[in-house]
This record gives C-alpha cells, sequence and structure tokens, in this order.
C-alpha cells in the first residue's frame, strides 16, 4: 500500500501547483476522498470542491507561488507526514508546514492536518477562528 500512498502524495503536490482547471479537477478526483476533510489555521474544507475553491482563491494572490516538498514524506499504516514549503517569486520562502494526512481504503486522502511551521509574514492565526 505504501507506493499507492506515495502516488497520492505525488498528486497532492501536483494539485497545489497546477493552474490548469481541467488538470486541477482530474488531480483532485484521483487524490482526495469525496468527503475529504482540510483542517488549517484559516478553518476546516470539506469535499473536493472546497479545496479547489481554496486553491483558486489562494492562487489568485500569489500567482507565483509554488508548493514544495521538504524532504521525502514519512508513510506508514494509513497515515502520512508531509514536510512542506511554498515558495514565490525567484525562489523567495513564503511559509513552511507539516500536513498530516490520512488515506482511505482506496489510497486516496480522505484528510489533511495543515500544521505552518512558519507562518507567512504578518499572519495573524487568531483572525481566523
Amino acid at each position: 500500500m505504501t507506493s499507492t500512498y506515495q502516488a497520492a502524495v505525488e498528486r497532492y503536490e501536483r494539485f497545489w501547483n497546477t493552474g490548469k482547471p481541467d488538470e486541477q479537477q482530474e488531480l483532485a478526483a484521483e487524490t482526495f476522498a469525496d468527503d475529504i476533510r482540510y483542517h488549517a489555521v484559516i478553518g476546516v474544507l470539506t469535499g473536493r470542491q472546497a479545496l479547489v475553491d481554496f486553491h483558486d482563491q489562494f492562487t489568485a494572490q500569489m500567482a507565483d507561488a509554488v508548493f514544495r516538498r521538504r524532504g521525502e514524506p514519512q508513510l506508514h499504516h494509513d497515515r502520512g507526514r508531509l514536510m512542506w514549503e511554498i515558495e514565490v517569486g525567484d525562489g523567495k520562502s513564503f511559509a513552511a508546514g507539516t500536513d498530516v494526512l490520512v488515506f482511505d481504503k482506496d489510497g486516496r486522502i480522505s484528510e489533511v492536518t495543515a500544521f505552518l511551521d512558519r507562518a507567512p509574514e504578518g499572519f495573524d492565526p487568531n483572525a481566523h477562528h
């Protein structure tokens, strides 16, 4: 199952980096369970379309953002830990974090808990409660 989870993590990274709507929808369907729950400081999002909308809102403000892994993901049982960084412009670091992923029986991601290891400059976590 580890190779299935690894493939899901690779699609997850591609999902956050694609700017093509058709590819984004295809990646979302292949990567996420229908009722995916995404827990982040900004709130809890439910469903694939909520993640697509979140992606689109973010990239509307940060069109040159790139989501990059910080090392290889750690995988065991039905869980994964992915350390990441978002870079903007010419590789300037915008934020860094760790996502804890839960995989369903089909190998799709059913839940994400996103932690900010280094928040963007000026980010107020209390503004999102």
